[in-house]
This record gives structure tokens, sequence and C-alpha cells, in this order.
């Protein structure tokens, strides 16, 4: 429950918010591949990249869009067990 001085704002939750340490991880790994120089590794890396980009953003879809419906059911009156 929110605060009764706080409004509610539905689009909060798409704001990335990373800890100092997932930052810091981000940029070790960043770091790791800016210094390779094998173009099979990098080939490989990039392929496995876009596979899992790919995934990501089509669970992602699924996933709003079940969130979505469910949205629509409850807005509808339906009870969710």
């Amino acid at each position: 429950m929110l605060p009764k001085n706080e409004s509610y704002d539905p689009f909060k939750w798409m704001i990335v918010e990373q800890s100092l340490e997932e930052e810091l991880t981000l940029e070790r790994s960043i770091r790791e591949i800016e210094d390779c120089g094998d173009i099979n590794t990098m080939t490989q890396l990039c392929a496995a990249m876009a596979r899992q980009q790919w995934h990501q953003s089509k669970l992602l879809n699924q996933a709003v869009n079940h969130i979505a419906e469910m949205d629509a059911l409850i807005a509808g009156g339906v009870q969710m067990l």
C-alpha cells in the first residue's frame, strides 16, 4: 500500500535500478569482452548473445501480455486464485 502523500505511478516498475555490485559486475564483464582479441571467441559470444537477447525479448513480451490479460480479468471483476 502506498503512503497517502505518494501518487501511484503505473510505470515505476519499468525503471531499472542496479546496485553498485551489479554495476561493477557488468563493467567487469564489458572490460573482459573489450580485451578479448580472439575472433572465434568473439564470434561465439556474439552468437550466444543474439540467441539470449531473442529469447529474453520473447519471454518479456509473453510476460507483459500475460500480465495485461490478468489485469483485464481483475478489472472485469473476475476473481483469480
